[in-house]
């Protein structure tokens, strides 16, 4: 099996897209944050992120660290539509809610991701 990476000539510094990649537990706890808080009729929206990105080599660089594992590259055409970069603007949800993100070193996000993999081979089946 081969990881394919859409795009390796945008005009960043390696290439591939830059984007912010966010913990899933931080995506729950922003949320419960935000529903806490929302009033009926409340249609207040909030990007949830980082606020800063990362390449699509350094998530793969990260993964291949943190799992001690090598896996193939494959380089395929860019997607239609993927802008160079993209990564949210969090500070509406910081200053109306409280909510940073806790996880912002990709190893770290690799390393628990990976852990629960581990200890969960089934997914959430098992």
């Amino acid at each position: 099996d081969k990881i394919t990476v859409f795009g390796t000539d945008y005009p960043t510094a390696d290439g591939t897209c830059i984007r912010d990649y966010v913990h899933v537990r931080d995506l729950v706890e922003a949320h419960a944050a935000v529903l806490g808080k929302l009033e009926p009729g409340d249609d207040r929206r909030y990007n949830i992120g980082t606020g800063t990105g990362l390449s699509v080599r350094q998530v793969i660089d990260a993964v291949r660290r943190e799992t001690g594992r090598e896996f193939a590259i494959a380089e395929g055409e860019r997607r239609p539509g993927d802008p160079p970069e993209l990564y949210a603007d969090p500070a509406r949800i910081k200053d109306e809610i409280g909510w940073t993100a806790r996880y912002t070193d990709i190893d770290e996000s690799v390393r628990t991701a990976w852990a629960w993999m581990l200890a969960n081979p089934e997914g959430y089946s098992s």
